[in-house]
């Protein structure tokens, strides 16, 4: 029960950690889109990203995977730029469309994230034979944390376009532009050429 609190925490602590706040950023970008009533498709979300987040997690645990930490750093706000850029681009089209694409951004970019903290996941574990647990526990932690966030962005959005009036337009090109700026901060900060 120890191991499964420590990692549980880890996982919990690599979302929650506002020094690295990319994890968050993104988060904001694929959520920003959905409504508060459509929270299976939030829950949907977050578990895909957090799939893709495992899948790399475990090719890197078990050595199949080793992929370059100053790419991988560098990909990963530019996965955040994409996801903004395209919810600007989508939003003045059909919810359902924005819906599918953040979708699969959720699981595809998930991978990349992965690939972001598979050297640091690698080490945690070290030589244990069974990878798999630490892994799973590590998600569920992952997977709560981004629960927690996103449940506060549709909180948020709900408040600005209900009481305030926000128009959900507005509040997806606002939100969508200010993590933008993030991202590309970002990615100058981590060019790697």
């Amino acid at each position: 029960m120890e191991d499964f609190i420590l990692y549980f925490k880890m996982g919990l602590n690599h979302v929650l950690d506002f020094s690295a706040y990319d994890h968050i950023i993104f988060l904001i970008v694929l959520a920003v889109v959905f409504t508060y009533y459509e929270i299976k498709k939030v829950i949907w979300l977050v578990t895909l990203f957090t799939l893709g987040h495992s899948i790399t997690l475990a090719l890197s645990a078990y050595k199949i995977v080793n992929i370059s930490i100053e790419l991988i750093e560098f990909l990963i706000p530019l996965t955040i730029f994409i996801t903004g850029f395209v919810n600007i681009l989508n939003s003045k089209s059909s919810s359902s469309k924005k819906n599918n694409t953040n979708l699969f951004f959720a699981l595809f970019f998930g991978l990349i994230h992965g690939l972001g903290f598979s050297n640091y996941f690698r080490m945690m574990i070290g030589q244990e034979e069974n990878k798999l647990m630490p892994l799973v526990e590590f998600a569920l932690g992952i997977e709560v944390a981004q629960i927690i966030i996103v449940l506060g962005i549709l909180i948020l959005g709900t408040i600005f376009q209900n009481p305030l009036k926000v128009d959900k337009r507005d509040w997806i090109l606002v939100c969508s532009s200010i993590v933008i700026g993030f991202a590309i901060q970002m990615m100058v900060d981590r060019v790697f050429w």
